[in-house]
């Protein structure tokens, strides 16, 4: 099996947006896409890594989040326009989960934006085992041969300049279900989110501000697997580490930015390959889109042990 994985679009969509939608966290959004981010996000990047993924052939398809930058309504239009026009894939093999950008304020969480507009591809085989959360029920779990792939939310709106993850007990609760359904238990699972849950060196001000709060309780759940795939985004840089459980490994890998223009190697807008057998992960590679050309080239995912 073959699985695509691409993350952070950031697209961003301002024409005809109102002046006062930007009076509240978005006013801090909007002065970092001016300085900064603006500059180096380009759509026409993730354009073409959703048309290189579709020419792949693969089996299913991860988008670990911020698929938006500012949770505005012309912004999820252009990234469901993504979806359907460039990748052009079933959403069944279409396995997407929620930013913090995506719920970036209370208002789009509350108008439930992100499980509006990507209702086609959260639908889950196992249902009845999904809770509420702020981007819609979670997890969501689709079965595809050797694979279980289970999305997770971890985006909440926060205040300005703090971009935390948290999953909450209750969807850990349903992970913890849906880890012991026999439909799951005898797949490798391949978990999706968008904060990764292992980042080291960090401070605990860092984590509090940008990590995933509850890390330490979804790492626990992972520990007694043999074997698994857990695919994250949110550091815009491509990177893997592998982490010794009490039956085997679990590797944890992310995506840079889809939409991120960098010369560092490991920035650059790219999207990653993962071949899995019965056996669990085969194989892990990224493919980057070079700056200059547009050409896509295979390179390894930086490893850490």
């Amino acid at each position: 099996m073959r699985i695509a994985h691409f993350s952070d679009l950031h697209l961003l969509a301002l024409d005809g947006v109102p002046m006062r939608r930007f009076l509240n966290k978005r006013l801090t959004g909007w002065a970092n896409l001016w300085f900064k981010r603006g500059h180096v996000h380009r759509a026409s990047h993730v354009r073409a890594i959703a048309r290189e993924i579709a020419a792949a052939g693969v089996d299913h398809v991860v988008v670990t989040g911020d698929l938006t930058n500012l949770a505005l309504e012309s912004e999820f239009e252009l990234a469901r326009d993504v979806l359907v026009e460039d990748l052009g894939i079933d959403p069944a093999r279409v396995t997407v989960v929620p930013g913090n950008h995506d719920v970036y304020t209370r208002g789009a969480m509350a108008s439930r934006r992100f499980q509006t507009y990507f209702a086609d591809w959260l639908e889950s085989d196992l249902p009845e085992l999904a809770v509420d959360t702020s981007a819609g029920r979670f997890p969501v779990v689709k079965l595809r041969g050797e694979a279980a792939i289970v999305a997770l939310s971890s985006a909440v709106p926060r205040l300005p300049l703090v971009a935390a993850g948290h999953i909450g007990r209750a969807q850990l609760d349903a992970l913890a279900r849906v880890l012991a359904h026999p439909e799951v238990a005898g797949r490798t699972l391949v978990l999706a989110l968008h904060h990764p849950a292992i980042r080291e060196g960090r401070s605990s001000l860092k984590t509090h501000l940008d990590g995933l709060r509850d890390a330490p309780a979804l790492l626990s759940l992972l520990e007694p697997l043999p074997r698994g795939l857990v695919l994250h985004g949110h550091l815009h840089r491509r990177v893997q580490r592998v982490v010794t459980t009490s039956a085997g490994q679990v590797q944890h890998v992310g995506a840079t930015s889809a939409s991120l223009h960098d010369e560092r190697d490991d920035r650059m807008a790219a999207f990653n390959l993962y071949e899995l057998d019965e056996r669990g992960v085969k194989r892990i590679e990224s493919s980057v889109r070079n700056p200059t050309t547009g050409a896509f080239a295979s390179e390894s995912v930086p490893r850490y042990v």
